[in-house]
């Protein structure tokens, strides 16, 4: 008698901790579920939408975002002189995932040169239709600066650099024509990476070829047309994203003007 009240309070025992189980686990998996996406929602709601599965397969960067810059500017042979932008365009890098999250992309007026030579249009694939009545060069850089705003980019806490393929679009092509139209160079324009001395450290050889010789080298297909100022931004950024998922850390390589 003894011996089966203890095997039926054994029993009693394992179907009470079975059922206990059963009414634990989903209530468990239903709290799990809440955090998730309550983490979620705050890694997307600072901008970092990406799973965290593809964020660890990235080494954690320097910089919030990388902002990929390409100008293409009026020229013939023998070269024009003042250059003067024609094309603007800025690609917004998520540095967590090195996805594109935002474009800033427009065509502006020559003054000096209005009229775009065969050579400029041939190489660029830039007709005179697309510049004529756009905005002037000042009014395009009020439209960038309102656009870095909206994009958080000024925010003190945000850390962000551009990102050029060499060193002539923020060293020589803008501060140029801003001193020649007198007009002020913000100081997000003074700080940037040069894609190609980022590449050479990487990899260990110099892109003589630019854009060509570091999509050759990282067997990477190029996109749209050489010379386009937004493809040749979406081919840095593709180069950038291929090397962040090898290990590299992006860095500045301007040095203070």
């Amino acid at each position: 008698m003894i011996a089966f009240l203890h095997t039926g309070a054994a029993k009693f025992s394992q179907n009470l901790l079975s059922r206990a189980r059963q009414a634990v686990s989903p209530l468990l998996a239903g709290v799990l579920k809440g955090y998730s996406s309550i983490v979620s929602r705050k890694l997307a709601s600072h901008g970092f939408g990406a799973s965290m599965a593809a964020m660890s397969s990235f080494p954690p960067q320097r910089y919030h975002y990388f902002l990929v810059l390409d100008f293409e500017a009026t020229c013939d042979k023998p070269q024009i002189h003042p250059q003067e932008i024609i094309e603007f365009p800025i690609l917004k890098l998520n540095g967590r995932t090195m996805e594109i999250e935002s474009t800033f992309h427009m065509y502006v007026q020559p003054v000096v040169h209005p009229q775009l030579t065969p050579f400029c249009t041939e190489l660029t694939g830039i007709i005179q239709g697309m510049v004529d009545g756009q905005p002037s060069l000042q009014q395009v850089l009020e439209r960038v600066d309102e656009w870095m705003a909206k994009e958080g980019l000024l925010d003190p806490s945000v850390k962000s650099i551009f990102v050029t393929c060499g060193d002539w679009d923020l060293k020589v092509m803008l501060p140029g024509q801003c001193q020649y139209l007198g007009l002020p160079v913000a100081d997000y324009f003074k700080q940037w990476i040069n894609l190609k001395k980022a590449y050479s450290f990487a990899m260990g050889s110099w892109p003589k070829n630019g854009l060509l010789d570091m999509n050759k080298g990282l067997n990477l297909q190029h996109i749209g047309r050489p010379h386009s100022g937004i493809d040749d931004c979406k081919n840095i950024a593709n180069i950038m994203k291929t090397l962040a998922h090898r290990g590299f850390i992006f860095k500045q390589t301007s040095k203070p003007f």
